[in-house]
Parts: structure tokens; sequence; C-alpha cells
């Protein structure tokens, strides 16, 4: 009896399955034909099932230059009391024809609940440039539609325009470069787009790449033709490990539809405009933490990079200053790269170190070189050694650690004019000659010890003694708390970025403006409610700042400025904000956040 009702179980199980999995579709969406060096996309499509492990054949004669970038989107619907709802996985992948000629495409392959799916294979070819491919072989529903044609009475569908998220890797390492690209698909002209709720970049590092929105090229996406625009583009540096998602935005899109009547004239076409409320897919990354253990001369490099070494001016003085520089080239999140502690010898002077960045995007990260300069000043003459600088990075194509060092010096101080800092001046001790002529003793005596001035000598010196040593320990456990000294110079620091940012004004730079407004904003936050850059979003900045007892009206203005200057980053041609009252305003909230009575 125990076996019949466990066969039951199990039947049960695997019929429900089995329907689960019959629903489920993995399709694929090319083109016909491409002309020889143009771009074109294929895209996977898993409906009402969610994927792991996908596999995408070889594509001959082409060269891949994108992808496969994951977008999911998902809908429900209730009509007469039921509801009903899809969802769908879209791998995308872009191409460069490179070779005339026809060629087929195996099958891809994806792994849905223990079960492989595929893909049926098919052919395209590629025609020699020049020519012009011609798919019209295919349905009407894969051609782009003329918006002159579209009429007023005709219902707009999310078919028709719609934003997508999509990210150029899903699998990737702390600090490792991804790209995110929001772009939007349209059947339609639009005559007015503006953003209402943001997609939020929690846990990430952002390196914006200029964009210009504008609807001037054509993508097939699903076997149709849409109008393209790339809204927002950036590299992404993850600060933490886990899954991470790029959530959701919303938009207010307005498109033109046409109504045509027949006059004396002939037909005409009037434009009439139609609101519609757009919301984005959301993408999500899986970040893997960095292998541990981690080698003590690693910072937080993650690429690919070479460094080299060299001191000017090649003949050194005392007393006069020379370099150390420390040069690191190479691709990855240079921007994020600190330079390794060098041991100087005792007797140098050494200031701290200065980082030149000259990067640029490149291949979805960026490009470029660090330069570190360590400055220093021989106090003596001699011959002294220079240690080679050790710098360990991660590279995510090995998935390995890989220190470089430099070459060490050997370096010659000559003497030069001038003399050594009052730390280094050494005092005489040479034995003085004997005093041989007649000295003028007195025979009167005095008892010191009966005198006030004499204890005086040693009680003020006790008592200063004691006022700095209670006072340098004070220093000594305020500066071994991070936190606290980042609170206490947050205000200076996020003063010293908008400095920067109010040269941008004046040179009427609106994006490099907006962005130092924004990097001043968080950056204040983060430091003075010693929130880690990891965890810094609205929320936890709303919540800490309503901890500590900040009105409403803060907080408001905190996010009003916060929206501006992402609003005007987003989408620069809609924004119509006047820089120096942004520029006011963001000065003025953070004055009035340093006198809130609480102290922070």
């Amino acid at each position: 009896m125990k076996r019949l009702a466990f066969t039951s179980v199990c039947i049960i199980i695997a019929t429900v399955l089995s329907a689960t999995l019959a629903a489920v579709t993995f399709t694929v969406h090319a083109p016909k034909q491409v002309t020889q060096g143009n771009k074109f996309q294929i895209t996977y499509e898993l409906r009402d099932a969610e994927g792991s492990n996908f596999v995408a054949p070889e594509v001959d004669g082409s060269t891949k230059v994108y992808g496969p970038a994951l977008s999911t989107s998902y809908s429900s619907s209730w009509v007469n009391g039921k509801t009903s709802s899809s969802s769908s996985q879209e791998y995308s992948m872009i191409y460069k024809a490179d070779t005339p000629g026809t060629y087929k495409v195996g099958s891809a392959s994806i792994m849905v609940n223990g079960q492989k799916f595929t893909t049926k294979p098919f052919s395209f070819e590629i025609l020699p440039g020049g020519q012009k491919a011609d798919n019209s072989r295919q349905s009407s529903a894969t051609s782009y539609s003329n918006p002159m044609t579209q009429s007023a009475d005709k219902k707009v569908s999310g078919n028709d325009i719609f934003v997508r998220i999509q990210m150029s890797k899903q699998h990737i390492y702390e600090q490792e470069a991804v790209v995110c690209t929001i772009r939007l698909y349209t059947k339609y002209q639009i005559s007015q787009f503006m953003a209402t709720l943001q997609p939020s970049f929690d846990g990430f590092l952002i390196e914006e790449l200029p964009q210009s929105p504008n609807l001037n090229s054509v993508e097939s996406y699903n076997g149709q033709n849409y109008m393209v625009a790339d809204l927002k583009k950036c590299i992404l540096y993850p600060q933490q490990s886990g899954k991470l998602t790029i959530t959701s935005g919303n938009y207010d899109v307005t498109v033109v539809q046409y109504d045509t009547y027949r006059s004396l004239f002939g037909t005409l076409s009037q434009p009439v405009e139609k609101k519609l409320q757009v919301k984005s897919n959301s993408a999500t990354v899986v970040i893997d933490p960095l292998p541990e253990p981690k080698p003590a001369s690693f910072n937080g490099a993650v690429g690919n990079f070479t460094i080299s070494s060299s001191v000017t001016p090649a003949e050194l003085k005392t007393y006069a200053a020379a370099t150390y520089a420390l040069s690191i080239k190479g691709t990855g999140n240079l921007k994020y790269i600190k330079g390794p502690a060098i041991e100087f010898p005792k007797q140098f002077d050494v200031y701290d170190p200065q980082n030149t960045v000259k990067a640029s995007p490149s291949g979805g990260n960026m490009t470029g070189a660090v330069t570190v300069n360590y400055t220093f000043i021989p106090q003596f003459a001699g011959k002294f050694h220079l240690d080679p600088a050790v710098f360990t990075y991660f590279n995510p194509a090995t998935k390995s650690y890989v220190t470089l060092k430099t070459e060490p010096y050997d370096l010659s101080v000559a003497k030069g004019a001038g003399a050594p800092t009052s730390h280094y001046t050494q005092q005489s001790a040479d034995i003085r000659h004997i005093y041989k002529r007649e000295m003028a003793l007195s025979r009167t005596q005095h008892y010191s010890v009966a005198n006030a001035s004499y204890w005086l000598w040693y009680i003020i010196p006790a008592l200063l003694f004691a006022a700095l040593l209670v006072f340098y320990r004070k220093q000594l456990r305020e500066r071994a708390d991070v936190a606290r000294m980042k609170t206490k110079r947050a205000s200076k620091v996020a003063q010293k970025r908008l400095k920067k940012a109010r040269a941008f004004m004046l040179k009427n730079d609106s994006a490099a403006f907006y962005s130092e407004t924004l990097s001043a904003i968080w950056g204040y936050m983060s430091d003075k409610l010693r929130i880690p850059v990891s965890e810094l979003s609205r929320d936890n900045i709303i919540s800490e700042l309503q901890n500590y007892g900040v009105g409403e009206d803060l907080t408001e203005r905190v996010n009003g400025i916060l929206d501006k200057c992402e609003f005007a980053q987003y989408a620069p041609e809609l924004s119509r904000n006047n820089l120096s009252e942004v520029f006011a305003e963001a000065a003025s909230l953070i004055s009035d956040l340093e006198k809130v009575n609480k102290k922070i």
C-alpha cells in the first residue's frame, strides 16, 4: 500500500513538471541576410522559465563584438477574474560580418530545472560589400514600420516601445568591469522623454560613458526592426560579492501618431501625440569574491597591468627635491588604484604620493595609465639603496594574482647648499678647551631648595609634559578611529569637490559639473554618516539622517539635489537646471547639515 502511494505521488510530480516544461520555449531570432562589414544581432529567447548555463554556438564568417547580454522581462494580466502571466530571458549577441558566403549556425543550449533545451539550427547569408541585404522573405512583423503609417487609432503596445537594461557580462569578480547599457526601442517618433524613476546601481562604482541619445539607428530585435537610442551607458565596478541587481526605471514617453484625411489638396497627415508610461526590465549580475588568501601587496587593482619606475633628477643633491615616479599602465579599475608603499631611506624627507590618472573607455573597460609621484628630499650626502616597488593585481582572465616588481636603485647623493631640517640637526659633542684665566668665585652660599622658583622649574615642566601627553594620546585615539576622522573631514572634502564643480560651472561644462557635484554629495554622505561605499544608497542615507534627528525638510532637499544632478546626467538635453542655482543649493545643503543640533 505504501509503495502504491509513493508511486502515485511520483506520477503526479512528474505530470506537473512535464506540463510546466511543455510550456517552455527556447527560440532564436536572426536575420536572413547581412552585408559584409555591417553589424547584426542574434537573440536567443527563453520564455516562461528561468534558465542557466547558456551556451551559444560559433558563428562562422563573423566576429563577435558584444555579448551575450542577458535581459529579463515579466508581464501579467487580469481579465474576467482570471490572472495570466509570462516571462522571458533574452541573450543578445552582436557580430560583425566579415567573409561573404552562406553559413549554417548550430544549436544553442540552456538548462531549465535539470533539463536541456536547444534551438533549431539556422542559416544566413553574408553578401559582398555594396550589396543591400534583402530580408523581405521574413514575415511582415520583422520589417520596421514607417511612423507616417501609424494611425492615431492604433494601440501602442509594449512590443512597440520599451526600454531594455543590458549587461555585457553575467558573472564577474569584485572590481571587474561590466558594461551596462540602457537602450530605448521604438517604432514611433518620440516628441518627449522623461525619466520619472531612474535605475539604481547600488553596490557599484560608476564610470559614465558619453552618450548622445538620438534615434538615429535601427536594430533588429525578436525579428522586428526598431529605432534605438542608448539612454545611458556606463562601466560598473562592483564593490561587493553576491548577486547585485540593477533595478528597473520608469519613464514618461510621448509618441507621435498621425491622423490622415482627404482634402481638396490630396491626403494630408496631422500628428497626434499620445502619452505613455514605460518601465524597463531589471538586470542581475553574479559577483564572485576575490580568491583568498590575498597577497599582502594587493591594494584592490583588478585588470591587466604593467609597471615601470624612474628617479629624477639623475644627479641628486642634499636639500633638493627629487621624484620617484611609478607608472602603472593597462586596462582595469585604473581610477581606483592605490600606489604601493615605498620604503625610503630614513635620511630622506618623504611627502605624500600624488596620483595622476589618464584613462579612457576601451572595449568595455578603462585603458590608460596611473602615475604615482613620490617626492623626497635627501638630508645627507652618501650612497643609499632603494628597494624595488611591489605591485600586485588580480587578473580576471587567468583568475589569479600577478605580482610585479620594479628595478632597485642605488642612489648617490652629493652635498648641496643648505642644512638639514630640525629633526636631523646634530649637536656637536667635542670637548672644549680648559678655561685658564682666574675665576671670580663667591663665598656666599644660597640654598636654592628654599626658593619657590626652584620648585617651579620642576612643577611647570611636569605639568606641561602631562598636558602634552594627554593631548598626544587623544590625537592617537582619534587618528586610529578612521571612521571618525572621515566624519570630521567630510565637510572639507566636500568643499574641495564643490570647488572643482564651480570651476566646471564657470566653463559651462555641465556634464563635468554634475558629475563632480554628485561625487561631492555622495562622498559627503558616506563620510559624514559613516556608510561604506558598498552600502551607499538613498534608503540608507535617509534612514541614517532620521536616526541622527535630521528634519524632513533637509531629507527632502537631499533627495531633490540628487534627483536634479542624476537626471541632468541621465538626460542632459532635457534638463533645464541653472548650474549656479544647483551649485548654491548643494553648498547650502552641506552647510545646513553641518548645523544640525544633534552632532552627526
